[in-house]
């Protein structure tokens, strides 16, 4: 199926929700998402619901702000509490299901709270590609997503988003911070912020996709695989600058960026 078959068929399963609360991160899926909303629903009927936490790049909700205003929709920021459950911060394989689920049951309360019909997230077929427990409470908990029902990928999300004028077309990939900690090491809030900061000071370098992996006393830095050469030669600076944030050791992953890199370990 093309991308024009896709978007009417997306199309018809949003006009369908009539009104709905939209989960977004200000992340290129969620963006794509929130728009068609808005193009085909009346304004009262969509409320956009992006979450802070420890677990968020702080960065991003200044990001995501603006983008809810160029979309022009409303918006309302809420705090989830991920670290205040154990079963999360043990940081289990299923780590991903209790995230999903403190924030699909927070959107649920404000969906009646609002009068509205549903939650709409904005997951494509591209993530059934890695291992994402998170799909579990979306199904228990009736969580929609309608791009994945109309067969979109990542690639058919960035076009899209192109021809409809999305600045966030083009964006890197977003994931929680807690997806650059190994299974069974205890999550922090102190541990967070490291790799934040560790993020943030590698973006205002000027690389776009980052995942900064710890492991300990050292970390795994990932980069797009073009950019790799680039981050040799600020070697000293970056070194400098991680080991400072408490780091013993620093190195790059000659792979490359890629989606759930920490995955690649499960079952072995």
């Amino acid at each position: 199926m093309g991308l024009q078959d896709k978007f009417q068929c997306l199309k018809g399963i949003i006009l369908g929700y009539k009104s709905a609360v939209v989960a977004f991160s200000g992340g290129q899926d969620s963006a794509l998402l929130l728009k068609v909303c808005t193009l085909l629903l009346p304004p009262d009927k969509i409320l956009a619901v992006t979450a802070v936490s420890e677990t968020y790049p702080k960065s991003e909700l200044a990001k995501a702000k603006i983008l809810a205003k160029q979309i022009d929709v409303r918006l309302k920021i809420i705090k989830t509490a991920e670290l205040s459950n154990k079963k999360f911060t043990a940081n289990p394989v299923w780590r991903c299901y209790f995230c999903k689920q403190e924030l699909f049951l927070k959107l649920i309360e404000i969906a009646k709270q609002n009068k509205l019909q549903f939650v709409l997230e904005a997951s494509s077929i591209s993530d059934d590609q890695d291992y994402r427990p998170g799909k579990i409470a979306k199904r228990k908990l009736k969580i929609k997503s309608p791009l994945t029902q109309a067969g979109f990928d990542k690639q058919d999300i960035r076009r899209l988003s192109k021809i409809l004028g999305l600045a966030s077309w083009d964006k890197p990939s977003l994931a929680c911070l807690a997806s650059r900690i190994p299974y069974g090491t205890k999550i922090t809030s102190s541990l967070l912020k490291r790799i934040d900061q560790a993020e943030d000071y590698l973006h205002r370098l000027g690389f776009r996709q980052v995942r900064l992996r710890h492991h300990n006393q050292l970390c795994r830095i990932e980069v797009d695989k073009n950019e790799i050469g680039k981050l040799l030669n600020k070697r000293k600076q970056i070194v400098e600058k991680l080991k400072g944030l408490g780091y013993s050791y620093v190195t790059v992953d000659l792979e490359g960026y890629r989606t759930g890199s920490l995955n690649e370990v499960i079952g072995k």
